[in-house]
Parts: structure tokens; C-alpha cells; sequence
């Protein structure tokens, strides 16, 4: 599914006037492509994403998926926020199986598509465990797993992996990997890490403080299939540095986040 942002602009009321969280944001995903979006935070990441989703409609410009309208799209677009939003009262089958649910398919046949992809997507083993019960990296797979299953060709990942610990999060980027060298869908991913930008992506845009515009955009030209060695060699090195700069020029402050 090919994604077009043509000026996108969204402005919120506040007390004291207006605010713009972005503005004139243009960006173009091809069909299949893994596309990453750092940034600062507060610089309209997620808000993006909101309005790609239709979940928002943009103050101005436009969002299109294959040439249609972002609005008329509310559902047809696969969306992971930065919360897992397991339900505790369901087990993890019961869980990743919800989404199908809603569609109106029968629970046998969603129960069917999701036991199939069960050990693919590391679970296996796993189905009637709860949601408290599991590690965060367990809790992850079963909420991607249940965007996945939704079958949606573009998918839009808010900080997946934000909240794992380092070691973790890496077997969850190389898992992700494996997993969209497999399926090759869309993919616009949201992170704070420099690293898992490069790693994972063909192409990585940077923005700019709020109001948040397109600043930079790299292209990451390492070969695939990528393993996780693969950030310790000199062309990764070179495109880090390359967004390290900017970077630290759109986060002044040494005690703020720089995404």
C-alpha cells in the first residue's frame, strides 16, 4: 500500500491560542517499504500517525493510501499504539483473536488464522497463558500478532519496543525482521532509538522540534537480510553519525529526550 502526506498540517486549541503540532509534513512511502520516523518528543510522531490512521483529520493538507483519502480509511489500516492494550480478562488467543472478532468472523475461523501463526510470531505454547502473566517482549508479540492478523497492508507501529529493556528489545527487532522479510507489508514505525531506525528501516525520516516538519530523510542502504552484527560495521556507523548531528541540533536542551 503506497502512503502520500502532502502538507499536512494539524493545529489544537489550547488556552493561550492555538498549537501546531505539524506542519506541512510531505512524505511518500512506496508499497513494502520499512519506514521509521524519529524525532524529538512532542514533535508530532504519534499525532502523524493518528491522522495516516484517520483517527484525526489533518487542519490542512492531505493524507492518501493508493490515491485515497486518509478519512474514508478509518479501519483499513493496521495501528499499534505504544500500549500493548491486552485486555487482562482474555487469554492471549482469546486476545489476538479479538480484532477478527469485531470484523465479524466466526470465533472458529479467527481462532484458526491465529493458531497458525502462533509459533511464527513466537507464542506458541502460550495461547491460554493471561496477559498479566507474560514478559513485556511476550506482551508485544501477542498485541503485533493481533494487528498483523487483521491482514491490513499498511501497518502503523507507535514505539512497539519503547518500553523493553536493551536485550529484549533487540530479539524483538530481529524477530520484526524476520517477520517483514516474510510478509513484506508497509510499514511506518515510530521510535526513539537511533540504532533500531537504521536497523530495521529502508528509509528513515527525521523531524523537527514542534510544530514538526520533515527535516531529513536518509536512505539506509544496508543489505537485507540484516542481522543485529550488522550495527556494529562501518556504513552503519556512517548513517548514524549522519543523524546524530541534526539530531542533537533539534534537541538543545542535555537533560531532554532526544528520540
Amino acid at each position: 500500500m503506497r502512503l502520500a502526506c502532502s502538507d499536512v498540517t494539524k493545529t489544537f486549541p489550547g488556552r493561550e491560542g492555538d498549537v501546531t503540532a505539524l506542519q506541512n509534513v510531505n512524505m511518500e512511502i512506496a508499497e513494502r517499504e520499512f519506514i521509521s520516523i524519529i524525532g524529538p518528543s512532542g514533535c508530532g510522531k504519534s499525532t502523524l500517525l493518528h491522522i495516516i490512521s484517520g483517527l484525526l483529520a489533518p487542519t490542512r493538507g492531505e493524507v492518501t493510501l493508493n490515491g485515497e483519502r486518509a478519512p474514508e480509511l478509518l479501519g483499513r489500516v493496521g495501528y499499534m499504539p505504544q500500549k500493548d492494550l491486552l485486555m487482562p480478562w482474555r487469554r492471549v488467543l482469546d486476545n489476538v483473536t479479538l480484532g477478527l472478532e469485531l470484523t465479524g468472523l466466526p470465533r472458529r475461523d479467527a481462532r484458526a488464522r491465529a493458531v497458525a501463526e502462533l509459533d511464527r510470531f513466537g507464542l506458541a505454547g502460550f495461547e491460554r497463558r493471561w496477559p498479566a502473566s507474560l514478559s513485556g517482549g511476550m506482551r508485544q508479540r501477542a498485541a503485533l500478532l493481533r494487528t498483523f492478523l487483521a491482514g491490513h497492508e499498511l501497518m502503523l507501529l507507535d514505539e512497539p519496543f519503547g518500553s523493553l529493556d536493551a536485550l529484549t528489545r533487540q530479539t524483538m527487532q530481529e524477530w520484526l525482521t524476520a517477520i517483514w522479510e516474510s510478509d513484506r507489508k508497509t510499514i511506518l514505525f515510530v521510535t526513539h532509538d537511533i540504532d533500531e531506525a537504521i536497523y530495521l528501516s529502508d528509509r528513515v525520516y527525521l523531524m523537527s522540534p514542534r510544530p514538526g516538519r520533515v527535516r531529513l530523510c536518509i536512505e539506509i542502504d544496508l543489505p537485507r537480510p540484516r542481522a543485529l552484527e550488522v550495527i556494529t560495521t562501518a556504513e552503519f556507523v556512517g548513517l548514524k553519525q549522519r543523524l546524530l548531528a541534526p539530531l542533537r541540533e533539534a534537541s538543545p536542551d542535555p537533560f531532554g529526550e532526544v528520540g
